[in-house]
Order: structure tokens, then C-alpha cells, then sequence
């Protein structure tokens, strides 16, 4: 079984097929204590030596700081700005902004003076709900201000935003704070002001730059503009998605990704070898040759695609073998529907699925694990209560399936169903005992509770659990994996990248190992060439692994090459199995040309690796 991605969200890679981290397909192993947070807000969340910008960084942040401030919940260790809703006196002090002293100064100080008062007046009629006679002070106080004070001018513009906020006039806020920010580019009230008005007009880009420029001028300090931040990024990538993945060309994944996927099954029989009694008797006797079936049956033809690897012709054959209702029918729709699962067209694959799951006549293995098939796509699709209600009904038609409570076990860890997922991979090991997955996945389950629930004697009790599974299981990669995961936690460096390198001799055509790899060399030695080579590594393995593509974008966007980060992330968009991990790349995506924008007006950049 091929090594699962990394601390990742859960719902997120939840049941995209042969992704190796979701019910479905592979592990469950949202990392302890990500609290669900999407992937995009975690792609690099490694620890300290790493310095994120707008994108990866706006809560990991946030996390950081309740880590370091022991802040639980909602993030009460922050430092926290007001609502931003009350005028002001002045802006902040910028060079030059004093009165200056010679000839005219006596005439000039009695003009500011006056705007001030004008101001100061509105800030009473402001305070006492009083917006409109508010707006006309500060329009007195703009047009008395001398043009050359700059920052107070660009007070009194904000100011009248704040008014206009209030009446929920929207455009002339938006207006008013150009204005202000026009007069002083790094006047982080305007910028915010401004961005929520383009949020409340709709103009996703626009409040995305704004909030960007915001949270780099506030060192990423301020909830309320991270918060926003991380609102219009899912907003954007929601929308580019779904246009994008109704458009799409379906891909079908690398080879290594569907083994990975098909391995994480056994007891499914459409991914079972060939049996001597669907061979032609012609081939029976042949070896180290390509097996030919009979011709009349499509889905024997697709099982030998299968063993052939030849797996662009699968769903072609299969759809004979319905279109002529054969013998196979049932199991030709199965293995249709998984095809069009790791193509990323759940639409296709639904239709498939409700009829096997309703053919009484079928398999029941067939039915159950078209039901675990059909859960696993609901869980993508963050509907938990018919993925839940889908693996209930497989465990009620065909209880002695290890398969049920195996992908069941995963889904209850998405869940944050600890306990549960625990007895249902014990359930599974009961009818498997050899099944070396489903016991690494236990330990990982009861090491997650341990971890969130900072019990230090049950942490050691699960160390100690992945210890004797791989001395158990020598050749399961995924314990391996799975027990650098919990030894990075721990800071137990060393170790962790001995586990990974077990897992490479295992499994040297695993690209997500070395990708996990590198993000540990990062973590551990802030070995930025060297993690970027093992990453790179993973790319020439498997040209089409997302995963690589969204990491190495990440590192990117930190080291301030927006130019190359957005195209790898594009290469991962392309990739995408699925509308929601789409959506998630181009929050990435996004996320770098906002940066790229505010560099461009205002001079602003997070710091870089």
C-alpha cells in the first residue's frame, strides 16, 4: 500500500480514489490536531524554520500562536484588533506629516484647525448614530484640509467610510477608502474598510489583494483580516472550480496511483487476477503471453486491461458488457463506476453504483463494495450522513467483510470518531488478523487521540503500537509511513526519515514518500535544496502526482518565485480528482497572484525562505 499523504484535512482528501488518505482508497491520516482545517491553510505547516505568505499562511498563523500561547478553541491567544467601526483622530504618523513652519504657516495651521473641528464633529455625530450629519463634518473637514497633509486628508476620507459603512452604502466606501489609501498606500483601516466593501460588492479579487496587503501589514496579528482572507479564498476557488471541473478532460491517473487504490481492497472481486475458468481455453496453456479472452464478453476483456495495465480501454469494455446485459453485467458496472470514480467523474460513476447496490440478485461482495464505493464519494462530497448511512447498510448486508469496517474505520477518523474507528479496524483485524493496513491505521487512530487529548502515556503506548507493527508486518510501507508521521510529530527527526527511507525500499515508485520526505528535511534540517530535490524526485517518479505539484508551489510562494508557484499549481489544478481539491488548488493559486499584486502596488512581501 502506497505511503498516504501528510497532515492534511480530512474531509478534503476524504474518498478521492487511489489518493492514498481517504475512505475509499487508501489512509485515513488527517494529522493529529489539524482540526479539520482545509489543505490549503496546512500545504507547508511544518513548524517554525518555515516562513509562510498570504495562502499557506493566514492560519497556520493562528495555529502557531496557540501553540505558543497554549490559546484553545477560538484562538483567544491572539492579539485581536478592534472591529474597526469607530473613526479616528488622526492616522498614523507619517514623514513629513508635522506643520511645517515659514511664511503662510499661521494661515495654513487655521485651516487644518477648522478641518479638524469639522472632524472632531462628525466623530460626535458618529458615536451617537448620527451617520448623515456625520458625513457632512467629514466632507467639510476634506474640502477645508489642505491638499498637501496627506494623512490627515486621508483620516478624514477614512472616516467618512466608516459613516458610509455604517448606512451599508457600499460603493462610496469602497471610493472614500481609494481615496484614503491613494493619500497613505499603507493605511491598513482603509485597506481593511475597503476590502470588506468589495467583498459586500462582490469584487472577489479586488478584497483578496486589499486583505492580502492587510495581513502583511499586520504581521498576520489580526483574526478578523486572516478570517476574511481565508473567506474569499474559498469563495474563488468554489467558483473557478466548478467551471473548470464541468469543463475538464477526464485523466486517468498514473498506474502506481490505481494499484495504490485497488490495494487498499480484499474483498473485491473486480480486482481479483483472472480465474482459469474466464481464460480462453487456448490461453490456458500459454505463459509470459498476453492473455485473450472471449471476445464476447466485455468485461473479461477489461480484466485483462487490468492485469495488462492497460487502463485507458477498461470503461469502453465494461459498457459493452452492460450495453449487451451479459453475465458479468454487474461487475462490469462496478468496475465502470470505479474507473469513472479515478477519472474524477462522480457523476458518472453514481448511476452505476445505484444499480448495483440495487441488483438483490448480485454478489453481496459486489454490492457492499459498491456501497463502500458510493460512502466514499459522499464523504468527498461533505455529505457525512448518507456516507455514514452507505457503510452502515454494507455492514448490515455482508457483516463478515473486513473491506466495511476497514474504509468505515477511515471514514469515523474523518469523522473525529475515534473510539468508533478504533473498533472497526479491531473488527477488521478480527476477520483479517494478516491485514497490516488496517492495524498501522489502528495505531494511527489511537496515536490521534492521544496527541489531541495531550496524554503523554498514551502517546508512548501508541509509539510503541507502530513500533510492533512494523516488526510484525516488515513489508507494509503504510506502517512505515503512518509511524514517520507520528515521529515528525514528536520532533523525533531522525527517526521519522529512517521510517521514510524503509518506506522507499519498499516502494520506490511511491512519489507521495518522497514528497513527505522533503517537507521532513525542511522541518528537520531547513535543508531547502535537498527537500526540493526529494520533491522533484517524486515529479520524475510520477509526472501526474498532484500532490508534488501543490508542495513544490508551496515552497515557491515562500521563497517569493510567484511566477513558477502559480505554474506548478496550475499542473496540480489539471490534476485534480475532484471538484473540492480543485477548489482547494486554486485558493492556492489565488492566494500567489494576490501576493503578486500587492508586491506590485504597495511594495509588500511576507519575508522568504
Amino acid at each position: 500500500m502506497a505511503a498516504s499523504k501528510p497532515v492534511e484535512a480530512a474531509v478534503v482528501a476524504a474518498a478521492i480514489p487511489g489518493s492514498g488518505s481517504g475512505v475509499g482508497g487508501g489512509s485515513a491520516t488527517a494529522g493529529p490536531g489539524t482540526g479539520g482545517l482545509p489543505r490549503w491553510q496546512l500545504a507547508l505547516a511544518v513548524g517554525a524554520p518555515l516562513l509562510l505568505g498570504a495562502g499557506a499562511m493566514y492560519l497556520w498563523s493562528r495555529q502557531r500562536r496557540r501553540r505558543e500561547t497554549g490559546a484553545r478553541g477560538d484562538a483567544s491567544g491572539l492579539k485581536r484588533n478592534s472591529e474597526r467601526k469607530t473613526p479616528e483622530g488622526r492616522a498614523s504618523p507619517a514623514p513629513g506629516s508635522g506643520h511645517p513652519e515659514g511664511p503662510g504657516t499661521h494661515l495654513e495651521m487655521n485651516s487644518l484647525d477648522r478641518a479638524q473641528a469639522a472632524k472632531n464633529k462628525g466623530n460626535k455625530y458618529f458615536k451617537a448614530g448620527k451617520y448623515e450629519q456625520a458625513i457632512q463634518c467629514y466632507t467639510e473637514a476634506i474640502s477645508l484640509c489642505p491638499t498637501e497633509k496627506n494623512v490627515d486628508l486621508s483620516t478624514f476620507y477614512q472616516n467618512r467610510a466608516a459613516a458610509f459603512e455604517q448606512l451599508q452604502k457600499w460603493k462610496e466606501v469602497a471610493q472614500d477608502c481609494t481615496k484614503a489609501v491613494e493619500l497613505n498606500p499603507k493605511y491598513v483601516k482603509a485597506l481593511f474598510r475597503r476590502a470588506k466593501a468589495h467583498e459586500k460588492l462582490d469584487n472577489k479579487k479586488e478584497c483578496l489583494e486589499d486583505v492580502t496587503a492587510v495581513c502583511i501589514l499586520e504581521g498576520f496579528q489580526n483574526q478578523q483580516s486572516m478570517l476574511l482572507a481565508d473567506k474569499v479564498l474559498k469563495l474563488l476557488g468554489k467558483e473557478k472550480a466548478k467551471e473548470k471541473y464541468k469543463n475538464r478532460e477526464p485523466l486517468m491517473p498514473s498506474p502506481q496511483f490505481i494499484k495504490s487504490y485497488f490495494s487498499s481492497f480484499t474483498d473485491d472481486i473486480i480486482s481479483q487476477p483472472m480465474l482459469k475458468g474466464e481464460k480462453s481455453d487456448e490461453d490456458k496453456d500459454k505463459e509470459g503471453e498476453a492473455l485473450e479472452v472471449k471476445e464476447n464478453s466485455g468485461y473479461l476483456k477489461a480484466k485483462q486491461y487490468m492485469e495488462e495495465e492497460n487502463y485507458d480501454k477498461i470503461i469502453s469494455e465494461c459498457s459493452k458488457e452492460v450495453d449487451a446485459q451479459g453475465k458479468y453485467m454487474a461487475e462490469a458496472l462496478l468496475l465502470r463506476a470505479t474507473f469513472y470514480l479515478l477519472i474524477g467523474n462522480a457523476n458518472a460513476a453514481k448511476p452505476d453504483l445505484d444499480k448495483v447496490i440495487s441488483l438483490k440478485e448480485a454478489n453481496v461482495k459486489l454490492r457492499a463494495n459498491a456501497l463502500i464505493k458510493r460512502g466514499s464519494m459522499y464523504m468527498q462530497q461533505q455529505q457525512p450522513l448518507l456516507s455514514t448511512q452507505d457503510f452502515n447498510m454494507a455492514a448490515d448486508i455482508d457483516p463478515q467483510n473486513a473491506d466495511v469496517y476497514h474504509h468505515r474505520g477511515q471514514l469515523k477518523i474523518l469523522l473525529d470518531q475515534v473510539e468508533e474507528a478504533v473498533a472497526d479496524f479491531d473488527e477488521c483485524i478480527r476477520l483479517r488478523p494478516e491485514s497490516a493496513l488496517a492495524q498501522a491505521q489502528k495505531c494511527f487512530a489511537l496515536y490521534r487521540q492521544a496527541y489531541t487529548g495531550n496524554n503523554s502515556s498514551q502517546i508512548q503506548a501508541a509509539m510503541k503500537g507502530f513500533e510492533e507493527v512494523i516488526k510484525k508486518f516488515p513489508r507494509c510501507a503504510e506502517g512505515y509511513a503512518l509511524y514517520a508521521q507520528a515521529l515528525t510529530d514528536q520532533q523525533q527527526f531522525g527517526k521519522a526519515d529512517e521510517m521514510y527511507d524503509k518506506c522507499i525500499n519498499l516502494e520506490p515508485d511511491n512519489a507521495t514518500t518522497y514528497v513527505h520526505k522533503g517537507l521532513l528535511q525542511l522541518q528537520w534540517k531547513q535543508d531547502l535544496d535537498r527537500g526540493l530535490e526529494l520533491i522533484s524526485k517524486a515529479i520524475e517518479i510520477d509526472n501526474k502526482c498532484d500532490f508534488a505539484y501543490e508542495t513544490m508551489g508551496t515552497i515557491e510562494v515562500q521563497r517569493g518565485n510567484m511566477e513558477k508557484a502559480i505554474d506548478m499549481f496550475n499542473k496540480a489544478i489539471n490534476l485534480a480528482k475532484s471538484e473540492m481539491e480543485m477548489a482547494h488548488l486554486y485558493s492556492l493559486c489565488d492566494a500567489a497572484h494576490a501576493q503578486t499584486e500587492v508586491a506590485k502596488k504597495y511594495g509588500l512581501k511576507p519575508p522568504t525562505l
